[in-house]
Formats: C-alpha cells, sequence, structure tokens
C-alpha cells in the first residue's frame, strides 16, 4: 500500500497559465518522500546524525491533468526494492475525485555522507535506522 499526504495547491505556486508550475509537483513530491521518512522514524535530521543521506540519481515525471488554484490533491510514494546501491520510487499526485495528476518515477539511493559514496545496500542502511521498516516496504 502506498503512502501518501495531502496537499492544497496555492497561488504562488501557479504559473502565467494558472495552472501548477512544473517545478512544484517534483517540490510536492519531495514531500512526500520526506513525510515517508518521518513515518517511518527517519526524520531528515536522524538519517543525517546516522552519516546517510538520500539522493536522487533520475527523476521521470509524466503530466497528465493540469492543477489549479485550490485544488487538493494527494501525492502517494511507493518504494521498490530491486537489489543494489539503487532502488525506485513510484510516485502518484492524485486529485480527490481519483484523476492522475502527474505520475513521478524516481531512481534513488543511500549516500554515506562521510564518504560521499552511495552505500552497497541502501534497504539494510535504511532498516537499521527506521523504526518502522514496513512503511519503507521493508
Amino acid at each position: 500500500m502506498a503512502f501518501s499526504v495531502p496537499v492544497t495547491v496555492r497561488g504562488y505556486e501557479l504559473d502565467i497559465n494558472g495552472h501548477l508550475n512544473q517545478a512544484v509537483y517534483l517540490q510536492y513530491a519531495e514531500h512526500a518522500r520526506w513525510e515517508l521518512m518521518k513515518a517511518a522514524g527517519i526524520p531528515g535530521e536522524k538519517m543525517v546524525g546516522s552519516g546517510i543521506g538520500p539522493v536522487v540519481l533520475e527523476q521521470t515525471l509524466k503530466y497528465q491533468r493540469e492543477l489549479h488554484l485550490g485544488d487538493e490533491v494527494t501525492v502517494s510514494c511507493e518504494f521498490r526494492w530491486s537489489g543494489g546501491k539503487a532502488f525506485r520510487m513510484h510516485q502518484e499526485i492524485h486529485k480527490l475525485d481519483g484523476t492522475v495528476s502527474a505520475t513521478i518515477d524516481v531512481v534513488c539511493g543511500i549516500m554515506d555522507l562521510r564518504l560521499r559514496k552511495l552505500v552497497a545496500d541502501p534497504a539494510a542502511a535504511l532498516r537499521e535506522v527506521a523504526e518502522f521498516p514496513d512503511a519503507l516496504g521493508l
């Protein structure tokens, strides 16, 4: 089951066409990822204190429906573990009526902040610091 957070589109996030600026979709996605980490018991300061941090290696964003001022959406976030140094996350932005506004597919890693290199096993690194690893699909 995917984790999700609610967001309401604010006026300062709109572009000249009156719809959500393209960069803000990525901000919504990142907000959901951090909220998921918090729900797993790994707020940012705990992660950094543990010597690791998440990194985005690649993102593919597909816009499907416009979002406008006041639209209420949910932003979902789901881990897709496959082994190796990188893992995937799938995210969707849904209007309350169920319409998909955008999908975001992300390739991530976990960086060792001292060595500045990806850890070999990101699932193990997160499992070690998470209070609720099941929220991460672990």
